[in-house]
Protein backbone atom coordinates (compact mmCIF):
# COMPACT_ATOMS: atom_id res chain seq x y z
CA UNK A 1 0.00 0.00 0.00
CA UNK A 2 2.79 2.23 0.68
CA UNK A 3 4.69 1.75 -2.44
CA UNK A 4 1.71 2.11 -4.34
CA UNK A 5 1.08 5.78 -2.80
CA UNK A 6 4.91 6.38 -3.35
CA UNK A 7 4.37 5.83 -6.97
CA UNK A 8 1.26 7.34 -7.96
CA UNK A 9 2.28 11.02 -5.97
CA UNK A 10 5.44 11.09 -8.96
CA UNK A 11 2.74 10.04 -11.54
CA UNK A 12 0.20 12.66 -10.71
CA UNK A 13 3.12 15.37 -11.28
CA UNK A 14 3.94 14.15 -14.17
CA UNK A 15 0.25 14.22 -15.52
CA UNK A 16 -0.46 17.55 -14.13
CA UNK A 17 -1.12 20.18 -16.78
CA UNK A 18 0.20 24.03 -16.45
CA UNK A 19 -3.58 26.09 -15.82
CA UNK A 20 -4.92 27.73 -18.51
CA UNK A 21 -5.10 31.55 -16.87
CA UNK A 22 -7.56 33.68 -18.72
CA UNK A 23 -5.79 37.27 -19.50
CA UNK A 24 -8.45 40.12 -20.78
CA UNK A 25 -6.57 42.39 -23.28
CA UNK A 26 -7.02 45.95 -22.42
CA UNK A 27 -6.76 49.14 -24.32
CA UNK A 28 -5.60 52.49 -21.68
CA UNK A 29 -5.55 55.10 -24.53
CA UNK A 30 -8.84 57.95 -24.79
CA UNK A 31 -10.11 59.84 -26.78
CA UNK A 32 -8.95 63.16 -25.48
CA UNK A 33 -5.10 61.71 -25.76
CA UNK A 34 -5.60 60.55 -28.94
CA UNK A 35 -6.70 64.31 -30.22
CA UNK A 36 -3.42 65.79 -29.52
CA UNK A 37 -1.59 63.02 -31.68
CA UNK A 38 -3.87 63.73 -34.37
CA UNK A 39 -4.07 67.16 -34.90
CA UNK A 40 -0.22 67.55 -34.66
CA UNK A 41 -0.41 64.53 -37.67
CA UNK A 42 -2.97 66.70 -39.80
CA UNK A 43 -1.42 69.35 -39.47
CA UNK A 44 2.11 68.85 -40.40
CA UNK A 45 0.74 66.65 -43.34
CA UNK A 46 -1.35 69.70 -44.76
CA UNK A 47 2.10 72.28 -44.08
CA UNK A 48 4.58 69.24 -45.44
CA UNK A 49 1.93 68.72 -48.73
CA UNK A 50 1.54 64.97 -47.25
CA UNK A 51 5.69 64.31 -46.94
CA UNK A 52 5.15 63.70 -43.28
CA UNK A 53 2.31 60.43 -43.68
CA UNK A 54 5.03 57.92 -42.60
CA UNK A 55 6.19 59.90 -39.90
CA UNK A 56 2.59 60.59 -38.76
CA UNK A 57 1.78 56.54 -39.36
CA UNK A 58 4.73 55.76 -37.39
CA UNK A 59 3.41 58.26 -34.14
CA UNK A 60 -0.19 56.59 -34.42
CA UNK A 61 0.89 53.57 -34.35
CA UNK A 62 3.32 54.12 -31.32
CA UNK A 63 0.24 55.05 -29.39
CA UNK A 64 -2.16 52.57 -29.85
CA UNK A 65 0.75 49.93 -29.50
CA UNK A 66 2.15 51.53 -26.12
CA UNK A 67 -1.63 51.72 -24.40
CA UNK A 68 -2.50 47.85 -25.71
CA UNK A 69 -1.74 45.63 -22.94
CA UNK A 70 -1.76 42.34 -23.72
CA UNK A 71 -1.00 39.89 -20.31
CA UNK A 72 -0.09 43.22 -18.32
CA UNK A 73 2.26 44.09 -21.00
CA UNK A 74 2.00 46.93 -23.57
CA UNK A 75 3.18 46.10 -26.93
CA UNK A 76 5.53 47.84 -29.00
CA UNK A 77 6.20 49.05 -32.10
CA UNK A 78 10.24 49.73 -33.07
CA UNK A 79 9.98 50.78 -36.87
CA UNK A 80 12.75 52.54 -38.66
CA UNK A 81 11.74 55.94 -39.82
CA UNK A 82 13.44 55.50 -42.88
CA UNK A 83 11.86 52.38 -43.94
CA UNK A 84 8.45 53.82 -43.56
CA UNK A 85 9.86 56.96 -45.53
CA UNK A 86 11.13 54.17 -48.33
CA UNK A 87 8.23 52.64 -48.71
CA UNK A 88 5.74 55.90 -48.79
CA UNK A 89 8.28 57.09 -51.62
CA UNK A 90 8.23 54.15 -53.50
CA UNK A 91 4.54 53.98 -52.96
CA UNK A 92 4.08 57.82 -54.38
CA UNK A 93 6.29 57.41 -56.95
CA UNK A 94 4.88 54.21 -58.36
CA UNK A 95 1.73 56.11 -58.09
CA UNK A 96 2.54 59.90 -59.81
CA UNK A 97 3.80 57.95 -62.87
CA UNK A 98 0.87 55.98 -63.36
CA UNK A 99 -1.20 59.30 -63.05
CA UNK A 100 1.44 61.33 -65.46
CA UNK A 101 0.90 58.04 -67.94
CA UNK A 102 -2.47 58.53 -68.16
CA UNK A 103 -3.19 62.76 -67.72
CA UNK A 104 -0.36 62.94 -70.98
CA UNK A 105 -2.36 60.49 -73.18
CA UNK A 106 0.21 57.12 -72.71
CA UNK A 107 -2.46 54.68 -72.48
CA UNK A 108 0.11 51.85 -73.12
CA UNK A 109 2.47 53.24 -70.56
CA UNK A 110 -0.68 53.70 -67.96
CA UNK A 111 -2.09 49.99 -68.98
CA UNK A 112 1.77 48.66 -68.28
CA UNK A 113 1.98 50.09 -64.97
CA UNK A 114 -1.85 49.38 -64.23
CA UNK A 115 -0.56 45.62 -64.80
CA UNK A 116 2.49 46.04 -63.10
CA UNK A 117 0.44 47.27 -59.85
CA UNK A 118 -1.41 44.23 -60.33
CA UNK A 119 1.30 41.83 -60.19
CA UNK A 120 3.51 43.89 -57.05
CA UNK A 121 0.21 43.57 -54.97
CA UNK A 122 0.85 40.92 -53.20
CA UNK A 123 4.82 41.30 -52.86
CA UNK A 124 3.83 44.84 -51.44
CA UNK A 125 1.09 42.90 -49.11
CA UNK A 126 3.28 40.71 -47.51
CA UNK A 127 6.02 43.04 -47.56
CA UNK A 128 3.93 45.89 -45.32
CA UNK A 129 2.91 42.49 -43.01
CA UNK A 130 6.47 41.13 -42.94
CA UNK A 131 7.56 44.93 -42.31
CA UNK A 132 4.71 45.14 -39.06
CA UNK A 133 4.76 42.45 -37.51
CA UNK A 134 8.54 42.37 -37.45
CA UNK A 135 8.20 45.81 -35.78
CA UNK A 136 5.98 44.65 -33.41
CA UNK A 137 7.42 43.20 -29.53
CA UNK A 138 5.50 42.27 -26.61
CA UNK A 139 8.08 42.08 -23.53
CA UNK A 140 11.18 42.26 -25.82
CA UNK A 141 9.73 39.34 -27.98
CA UNK A 142 10.01 40.12 -31.47
CA UNK A 143 6.85 38.62 -34.12
CA UNK A 144 7.45 37.65 -37.52
CA UNK A 145 6.15 37.04 -41.13
CA UNK A 146 7.26 34.11 -42.32
CA UNK A 147 5.15 33.11 -45.91
CA UNK A 148 7.37 32.12 -48.43
CA UNK A 149 6.84 34.60 -51.91
CA UNK A 150 5.79 31.23 -53.26
CA UNK A 151 3.23 31.04 -50.39
CA UNK A 152 1.98 34.42 -51.29
CA UNK A 153 1.66 34.64 -54.90
CA UNK A 154 -0.47 31.15 -54.91
CA UNK A 155 -2.43 32.46 -52.03
CA UNK A 156 -3.02 35.73 -54.57
CA UNK A 157 -4.47 33.72 -57.54
CA UNK A 158 -7.78 35.30 -57.11
CA UNK A 159 -5.80 38.62 -58.20
CA UNK A 160 -5.10 37.05 -61.39
CA UNK A 161 -8.55 35.40 -61.07
CA UNK A 162 -10.54 39.11 -61.53
CA UNK A 163 -8.00 40.22 -64.28
CA UNK A 164 -8.75 36.99 -66.49
CA UNK A 165 -12.43 37.00 -65.58
CA UNK A 166 -13.16 40.78 -67.03
CA UNK A 167 -10.28 40.37 -70.07
CA UNK A 168 -12.97 37.31 -70.76
CA UNK A 169 -16.04 39.68 -70.40
CA UNK A 170 -14.56 42.58 -72.66
CA UNK A 171 -13.98 40.24 -75.17
CA UNK A 172 -17.46 38.24 -74.71
CA UNK A 173 -19.53 41.27 -74.47
CA UNK A 174 -18.12 42.58 -78.16
CA UNK A 175 -19.02 39.66 -79.24
CA UNK A 176 -22.50 39.53 -78.03
CA UNK A 177 -23.11 43.32 -79.28
CA UNK A 178 -21.26 43.38 -82.76
CA UNK A 179 -22.18 47.20 -83.18
CA UNK A 180 -19.96 48.83 -80.92
CA UNK A 181 -19.29 52.03 -81.53
CA UNK A 182 -16.43 53.01 -83.06
CA UNK A 183 -16.45 56.53 -82.25
CA UNK A 184 -16.68 57.63 -85.97
CA UNK A 185 -19.62 59.12 -87.61
CA UNK A 186 -20.59 57.36 -90.77
CA UNK A 187 -21.85 60.43 -92.10
CA UNK A 188 -21.09 63.94 -90.78
CA UNK A 189 -23.27 64.77 -87.83
CA UNK A 190 -24.79 61.69 -87.23
CA UNK A 191 -24.57 59.27 -83.55
CA UNK A 192 -22.23 56.07 -83.57
CA UNK A 193 -24.40 53.68 -82.99
CA UNK A 194 -24.82 52.34 -79.60
CA UNK A 195 -24.49 48.28 -79.22
CA UNK A 196 -27.75 46.73 -78.88
CA UNK A 197 -28.26 45.38 -74.68
CA UNK A 198 -29.17 41.56 -74.61
CA UNK A 199 -30.20 39.72 -72.27
CA UNK A 200 -27.11 38.00 -72.62
CA UNK A 201 -25.10 40.67 -72.10
CA UNK A 202 -26.92 41.30 -68.75
CA UNK A 203 -26.62 38.19 -67.52
CA UNK A 204 -22.70 37.92 -68.75
CA UNK A 205 -22.21 41.01 -67.12
CA UNK A 206 -24.29 39.74 -63.68
CA UNK A 207 -21.97 36.44 -63.58
CA UNK A 208 -18.91 38.11 -63.90
CA UNK A 209 -19.85 40.19 -60.92
CA UNK A 210 -20.47 37.42 -58.98
CA UNK A 211 -17.42 35.71 -59.92
CA UNK A 212 -14.98 38.77 -59.02
CA UNK A 213 -17.37 38.93 -55.37
CA UNK A 214 -16.43 35.28 -54.52
CA UNK A 215 -12.37 36.08 -55.48
CA UNK A 216 -12.04 39.16 -53.44
CA UNK A 217 -13.85 36.74 -50.61
CA UNK A 218 -11.77 34.69 -51.42
CA UNK A 219 -8.21 36.66 -51.29
CA UNK A 220 -9.50 38.00 -47.81
CA UNK A 221 -9.52 34.48 -46.83
CA UNK A 222 -6.54 33.34 -48.46
CA UNK A 223 -4.68 36.62 -47.11
CA UNK A 224 -5.85 36.28 -43.36
CA UNK A 225 -5.09 32.28 -43.27
CA UNK A 226 -1.59 33.12 -44.17
CA UNK A 227 -0.94 36.28 -41.88
CA UNK A 228 -2.17 34.00 -38.94
CA UNK A 229 -0.77 30.67 -39.90
CA UNK A 230 2.64 32.15 -40.90
CA UNK A 231 2.53 34.83 -37.93
CA UNK A 232 5.67 33.59 -35.36
CA UNK A 233 6.16 34.75 -31.83
CA UNK A 234 9.44 33.03 -30.65
CA UNK A 235 9.14 29.47 -31.97
CA UNK A 236 5.67 29.53 -31.83
CA UNK A 237 3.32 29.31 -35.15
CA UNK A 238 -0.48 31.11 -35.31
CA UNK A 239 -3.23 28.70 -35.07
CA UNK A 240 -6.04 29.19 -37.63
CA UNK A 241 -9.30 27.64 -38.11
CA UNK A 242 -11.88 29.39 -39.76
CA UNK A 243 -12.94 27.68 -43.22
CA UNK A 244 -13.74 29.69 -46.63
CA UNK A 245 -17.34 28.63 -46.10
CA UNK A 246 -17.23 30.92 -42.94
CA UNK A 247 -16.29 33.61 -44.80
CA UNK A 248 -18.78 33.36 -47.45
CA UNK A 249 -21.75 33.31 -44.58
CA UNK A 250 -20.53 36.47 -43.58
CA UNK A 251 -20.84 38.50 -46.64
CA UNK A 252 -23.78 36.93 -47.52
CA UNK A 253 -25.15 38.01 -44.10
CA UNK A 254 -23.87 41.51 -44.93
CA UNK A 255 -25.41 41.72 -48.16
CA UNK A 256 -28.71 40.95 -46.92
CA UNK A 257 -27.94 43.56 -44.03
CA UNK A 258 -27.21 45.95 -46.71
CA UNK A 259 -30.54 45.50 -48.41
CA UNK A 260 -32.30 45.70 -45.20
CA UNK A 261 -30.48 49.37 -44.73
CA UNK A 262 -31.93 50.66 -48.33
CA UNK A 263 -35.43 49.12 -47.72
CA UNK A 264 -35.24 51.14 -44.19
CA UNK A 265 -33.69 54.39 -45.35
CA UNK A 266 -36.44 54.78 -48.04
CA UNK A 267 -39.00 54.04 -45.87
CA UNK A 268 -37.37 56.86 -43.65
CA UNK A 269 -37.09 59.35 -46.50
CA UNK A 270 -40.39 58.86 -47.67
CA UNK A 271 -41.79 59.64 -44.25
CA UNK A 272 -39.76 62.48 -43.72
CA UNK A 273 -40.41 63.81 -46.90
CA UNK A 274 -43.73 63.22 -47.22
CA UNK A 275 -45.76 65.17 -50.01
CA UNK A 276 -42.64 66.77 -51.09
CA UNK A 277 -41.66 64.07 -53.17
CA UNK A 278 -44.31 64.82 -55.68
CA UNK A 279 -42.83 68.27 -56.19
CA UNK A 280 -39.56 66.41 -57.34
CA UNK A 281 -41.21 65.11 -61.17
CA UNK A 282 -42.19 68.94 -61.65
CA UNK A 283 -38.82 70.73 -60.20
CA UNK A 284 -36.54 67.73 -62.72
CA UNK A 285 -38.63 68.98 -65.58
CA UNK A 286 -38.40 72.57 -64.99
CA UNK A 287 -34.82 71.98 -64.65
CA UNK A 288 -34.76 70.29 -67.85
CA UNK A 289 -36.32 72.84 -69.78
CA UNK A 290 -34.08 75.26 -68.98
CA UNK A 291 -31.63 73.93 -70.91
CA UNK A 292 -28.19 72.37 -70.67
CA UNK A 293 -27.30 74.13 -67.12
CA UNK A 294 -30.51 72.96 -65.90
CA UNK A 295 -29.83 69.53 -67.29
CA UNK A 296 -26.27 69.72 -65.14
CA UNK A 297 -27.40 70.92 -62.36
CA UNK A 298 -29.68 67.80 -62.33
CA UNK A 299 -27.09 64.70 -62.99
CA UNK A 300 -24.70 66.85 -60.35
CA UNK A 301 -27.61 66.85 -58.04
CA UNK A 302 -28.34 63.05 -58.57
CA UNK A 303 -24.69 62.11 -58.56
CA UNK A 304 -24.64 63.77 -54.55
CA UNK A 305 -28.20 62.41 -53.42
CA UNK A 306 -27.02 58.83 -54.65
CA UNK A 307 -23.48 58.77 -53.42
CA UNK A 308 -24.41 60.02 -49.99
CA UNK A 309 -27.61 57.67 -50.21
CA UNK A 310 -25.00 54.55 -50.55
CA UNK A 311 -22.86 55.96 -47.91
CA UNK A 312 -26.10 56.36 -45.69
CA UNK A 313 -27.38 52.65 -46.36
CA UNK A 314 -23.76 50.93 -46.47
CA UNK A 315 -22.20 52.53 -43.07
CA UNK A 316 -24.23 49.65 -41.20
CA UNK A 317 -23.59 47.19 -43.35
CA UNK A 318 -19.83 47.66 -43.30
CA UNK A 319 -19.58 47.88 -39.66
CA UNK A 320 -22.29 44.74 -39.45
CA UNK A 321 -19.34 42.77 -41.66
CA UNK A 322 -16.05 44.49 -39.86
CA UNK A 323 -18.17 43.13 -36.83
CA UNK A 324 -19.42 39.47 -37.51
CA UNK A 325 -15.29 39.03 -39.25
CA UNK A 326 -13.74 40.44 -36.25
CA UNK A 327 -15.95 37.68 -34.41
CA UNK A 328 -14.97 35.14 -37.03
CA UNK A 329 -11.02 35.48 -37.00
CA UNK A 330 -10.92 36.26 -32.99
CA UNK A 331 -12.80 33.57 -31.83
CA UNK A 332 -10.80 30.45 -33.71
CA UNK A 333 -7.04 31.72 -33.83
CA UNK A 334 -3.99 31.06 -31.55
CA UNK A 335 -0.30 30.24 -31.06
CA UNK A 336 0.38 26.63 -31.44
CA UNK A 337 -1.09 25.49 -27.79
CA UNK A 338 0.03 27.97 -25.71
CA UNK A 339 -2.39 30.18 -26.33
CA UNK A 340 -6.05 31.12 -27.92
CA UNK A 341 -7.96 34.00 -28.39
CA UNK A 342 -12.01 34.72 -27.85
CA UNK A 343 -13.75 37.88 -27.90
CA UNK A 344 -16.92 39.29 -26.76
CA UNK A 345 -17.84 42.17 -28.87
CA UNK A 346 -21.41 42.22 -29.82
CA UNK A 347 -22.47 43.17 -33.47
CA UNK A 348 -25.28 45.26 -32.60
CA UNK A 349 -23.48 47.62 -30.40
CA UNK A 350 -20.38 48.13 -32.33
CA UNK A 351 -22.97 48.91 -35.51
CA UNK A 352 -24.33 51.33 -33.40
CA UNK A 353 -21.23 52.92 -32.26
CA UNK A 354 -20.14 53.38 -35.71
CA UNK A 355 -23.49 55.62 -36.98
CA UNK A 356 -22.90 57.36 -33.71
CA UNK A 357 -19.46 58.69 -34.76
CA UNK A 358 -20.66 58.64 -38.09
CA UNK A 359 -22.96 61.25 -37.26
CA UNK A 360 -20.63 63.26 -34.92
CA UNK A 361 -17.86 63.77 -37.39
CA UNK A 362 -19.89 64.79 -39.76
CA UNK A 363 -21.67 67.94 -37.06
CA UNK A 364 -18.21 68.59 -35.82
CA UNK A 365 -16.48 68.78 -39.60
CA UNK A 366 -14.30 65.76 -38.85
CA UNK A 367 -13.02 67.23 -35.53
CA UNK A 368 -14.54 64.06 -33.71
CA UNK A 369 -12.69 61.47 -35.77
CA UNK A 370 -9.80 61.38 -33.62
CA UNK A 371 -12.57 60.30 -30.40
CA UNK A 372 -14.14 57.79 -33.08
CA UNK A 373 -11.26 55.69 -34.13
CA UNK A 374 -10.07 55.24 -30.17
CA UNK A 375 -13.69 54.54 -29.23
CA UNK A 376 -13.63 51.66 -31.73
CA UNK A 377 -10.36 50.59 -31.57
CA UNK A 378 -11.07 50.23 -27.54
CA UNK A 379 -14.21 48.23 -28.23
CA UNK A 380 -12.63 45.69 -30.66
CA UNK A 381 -9.16 45.08 -28.47
CA UNK A 382 -11.14 45.58 -25.17
CA UNK A 383 -13.53 42.67 -26.26
CA UNK A 384 -10.55 40.28 -26.48
CA UNK A 385 -9.41 37.79 -23.58
CA UNK A 386 -6.14 35.82 -24.32
CA UNK A 387 -6.50 32.61 -22.49
CA UNK A 388 -2.49 31.67 -21.95
CA UNK A 389 -1.17 28.27 -21.09
CA UNK A 390 1.10 29.06 -17.89
CA UNK A 391 2.41 31.89 -16.07
CA UNK A 392 2.87 34.76 -18.17
CA UNK A 393 6.41 35.35 -16.80
CA UNK A 394 7.37 31.74 -17.94
CA UNK A 395 5.76 31.74 -21.21
CA UNK A 396 7.69 34.98 -21.93
CA UNK A 397 11.44 33.32 -20.85
CA UNK A 398 10.43 30.22 -22.88
CA UNK A 399 9.82 32.48 -26.17
CA UNK A 400 12.89 34.49 -26.05
CA UNK A 401 14.96 31.20 -25.79
CA UNK A 402 13.00 29.83 -28.89
CA UNK A 403 13.33 32.90 -30.91
CA UNK A 404 17.22 32.45 -31.03
CA UNK A 405 18.86 33.66 -33.93
CA UNK A 406 15.75 33.06 -36.15
CA UNK A 407 14.16 36.52 -34.44
CA UNK A 408 17.46 38.31 -35.19
CA UNK A 409 17.62 37.35 -38.67
CA UNK A 410 13.53 38.23 -39.15
CA UNK A 411 14.46 41.46 -37.43
CA UNK A 412 16.86 42.49 -40.61
CA UNK A 413 14.24 41.68 -43.44
CA UNK A 414 13.20 44.79 -44.99
CA UNK A 415 9.35 45.45 -45.36
CA UNK A 416 7.38 48.73 -46.86
CA UNK A 417 4.79 50.09 -44.75
CA UNK A 418 2.07 50.83 -47.18
CA UNK A 419 -0.91 50.20 -45.01
CA UNK A 420 -2.81 51.47 -41.51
Amino acid sequence: MVTALTDSAPRERRTARPAIVAHPVEFTGSGREYFRVWIVNLLLSIVTLGLYTPWARRRTAQYFYSHTHVAGSPLEFVAETRRMVFGFLAFAGLYLAYQMALETGQQLAAGLLFFGFAVLAPFLWASAMRFRLGATRWRGIRLAFTASWKEVYIASWPVFAIAAIWTAVFFGAAALSPDMPTGIAQEPGSVPKLPALQASTFALFGLAVLLTLLCVIRLEYNYRRLLVARARIGGQVGRWKPVYADFVKVWLATVGFFLLCVVALLALLGLVAGGSMLVLPHFVKGMFEAGAAGVIFVIVLSLIATLLFVILASLPARAYREARMFQLVWNNVGFSHIARSKTSLRTAAFVGLRVKNMLLTVLTLGFYRPFAVASEYAAKVGSVTLHIKGGTDQLAGELVKQQGAFGDAAADMMGLDLIG
